[in-house]
């Protein structure tokens, strides 16, 4: 039963991934209901059913546009193999339950805010108000101990990423700070500072490997979105035990 549904999850993780990607990808120029079914950027050929198959159209058109040749871009099937494999680490720690709907929500919000910063460095006002409602919801029926931490976790995170942009003269962007603030609500006081510190450290060795590669210089723009919403997913699934661990490293 558990290997079944296991299944199940990663086969609806490749299926939405997809997904998010055309959300990520649309979101930001407003076209995501207005816009044609899925086509080819270079030559606009639309495309067949049999081109959508995620990773696996991928993998026999050897990452090439059946038409034009154009390549396609890495980050279809990163994330839409990425995406599987989280829809089915949610159900391995958490089973059936209302937590891995939140999960499966929060990995929703995080691969599409993750695609669009990437690719336009934008985090998009409308998926975090889209997000939000559906968040404060959760949390009034699962509060966090005490209830009023998520307020206090969203405005501490305010307060530090507002200083940090003013300080740092646009070190971080406002598109940052509301989805910090968001997450600071999600997780509370304390688990946001285990956010941030992550979301720093993934950030940093992203920079420091793309300067080793000659791919970036101390100047290079880097989209920090992903890195803050790889670091929640990171809390969601090992937040306690990690803070756990650190406690008994300092004990």
């Amino acid at each position: 039963m558990t290997l079944t549904l296991g299944l199940i999850f990663f086969i609806y993780g490749l299926v939405f991934g997809s997904f998010f990607n055309v959300v990520g990808l649309r979101v930001p120029n407003d076209s995501l209901f207005t816009q044609k079914r899925s086509y080819c950027d270079v030559c606009n050929r639309t495309l067949t059913w049999q081109e959508l198959i995620p990773v696996f159209s991928f993998v026999k058109q050897k990452g090439k546009c059946s038409t034009c040749q154009s390549s396609i871009s890495l980050l279809y099937p990163v994330m839409e193999l990425g995406t599987a494999l989280l829809f089915l680490l949610t159900y391995l720690v958490y089973g059936i339950s209302w937590h891995t709907l939140f999960g499966l929500l929060l990995i929703s919000l995080v691969m599409s805010v993750t695609v669009s910063d990437w690719v336009y460095q934008k985090i998009p006002n409308k998926l975090l108000i889209f997000y939000t409602p559906l968040v404060i919801l959760y949390r009034l029926f699962f509060p966090l101990a005490p209830y009023w931490t998520s307020v206090v976790g969203a405005v501490f995170a305010f307060a530090l990423v507002f200083l940090i942009i003013l300080f740092s003269k646009g070190g971080m962007g406002v598109g940052d700070l509301k989805y910090y603030t968001f997450f600071g609500f999600v997780f509370g006081f304390s688990q946001f500072l285990l956010l941030f510190l992550l979301s720093t450290i993934y950030g940093t060795l992203y920079g420091l490997s793309m300067m080793l590669l000659n791919k970036a210089t101390r100047k290079s723009r880097i989209p920090f979105g992903p890195f803050i919403g790889f670091a929640a997913l990171t809390v969601y699934f090992f937040g306690n035990s990690i803070i756990q661990w650190y406690l008994n490293f300092l004990l």
